[in-house]
């Protein structure tokens, strides 16, 4: 069974031809799936996820229904990355945060959501029947209310309460970046910097807390859609990347869509995933563009870099798709009408 709260410890991107559901191991830059419908999204979550959204896809439906659906999935799973099962933040909340983007660049995003187990469809309808791209907080979850979805009840699943118990032990409301000493034990081992995602483990592993997918019909259309709880025992309102069109998420029809995952205030400041689809406007492959944006963060961070993950994923109108991460770890899982794998993606730090 796929743990998705661990980066997969991995060398370069694989070949795709193994079996459905293994992780792929040696592959050339990109790899094509022109002229057919085909799901990706992050990490081994995907795999279940990718599922979900095909069963839209193969029946010739949009590619905004699949990634919509698709997220659905990882949202409604009970675990402690993704949705009201997730890591809560210092004062002990799950805040969610999500954003979809369609073919026609409608988009519609939610943040510092509490007490909805689908934010991703609340987002939907922010884009469908609002004037607006953003609701957040008290705002959208009454929006939520409004049209239909229940309010859950506000309590920490068994693993996150575990985990913040373990937190709140060593726990300091400080800034992580002055901050990096005697912090909290948390399931695999020790974090070593601040609580932001996705952290390195003392066994050398990462875990993380989003799932972002881009999605082709039939039709050569794309969409995408991103989710997230945020990093656990983040400061009370943080928000990271995800819900934020241009930053987690990017669509351009023309060109093609990108999603990102990591560290969500690097990926903010080099507005990440737009970045990576003007490089595919100007010729780069999904993967070459990828890689572009990941050079661009680590040279802004410097040494600092070896301390955080941050990758991208994306496919373009070619039906090409890539990726690439700071770190060796991240993953990507892609399904078509004749395969189904989780692949490795490179990386340009150890």
């Amino acid at each position: 069974m796929f743990n998705r709260r661990k980066f997969i410890r991995s060398s370069a991107l694989g070949s795709l031809g193994v079996l459905l559901g293994k992780v792929a191991s040696a592959s050339p830059e990109t790899f094509t799936i022109k002229g057919k419908p085909v799901v990706i999204s992050t990490w081994d979550a995907g795999l279940a996820a990718n599922k979900a959204a095909w069963e839209v896809l193969e029946k010739g439906g949009r590619a905004l229904d699949a990634v919509e659906k698709g997220v659905m999935v990882t949202e409604a799973s009970k675990n402690c990355c993704v949705g009201l099962g997730a890591n809560p933040d210092r004062d002990g909340f799950v805040t969610l945060d999500a954003c979809i983007m369609d073919e026609f660049a409608n988009c519609g995003s939610v943040a510092f959501l509490e007490r909805i187990k689908h934010p991703i469809a609340v987002a939907r309808r922010v884009m469908e029947k609002t004037p607006h791209v953003m609701l957040v907080g008290s705002g959208a979850q009454q929006f939520a209310v409004a049209e239909g979805f229940p309010l859950e009840e506000q309590k920490l699943s068994p693993e996150a309460q575990i985990n913040y118990d373990n937190w709140l032990k060593g726990s300091h409301y400080k800034s992580p970046a002055i901050n990096v000493e005697n912090l909290p034990v948390r399931q695999a081992g020790k974090q070593e910097h601040g609580p932001f995602a996705p952290h390195k483990l003392d066994n050398g592993e990462w875990n993380h807390d989003t799932i972002g997918m881009v999605a082709m019909d039939a039709n050569g259309n794309l969409s995408g859609s991103c989710t997230t709880s945020g990093a656990g025992f983040k400061m009370r309102g943080r928000l990271g990347d995800s819900p934020i069109i241009g930053a987690g998420l990017f669509v351009d029809n023309e060109v093609g869509a990108c999603t990102a995952t990591g560290q969500g205030e690097d990926v903010i400041r080099v507005a990440g995933s737009h970045s990576v689809v003007e490089l595919m406007r100007q010729g780069l492959s999904p993967e070459a563009a990828c890689k572009k944006v990941i050079e661009r963060i680590v040279k802004i961070k410097k040494e600092k870099a070896k301390d955080i993950q941050v990758a991208f994923l994306a496919l373009n109108k070619k039906g090409q798709v890539g990726a690439y991460a700071i770190h060796q770890g991240f993953s990507f899982a892609i399904k078509n009408g004749v395969r189904e794998e989780l692949v490795k993606a490179k990386f340009v730090m150890p």
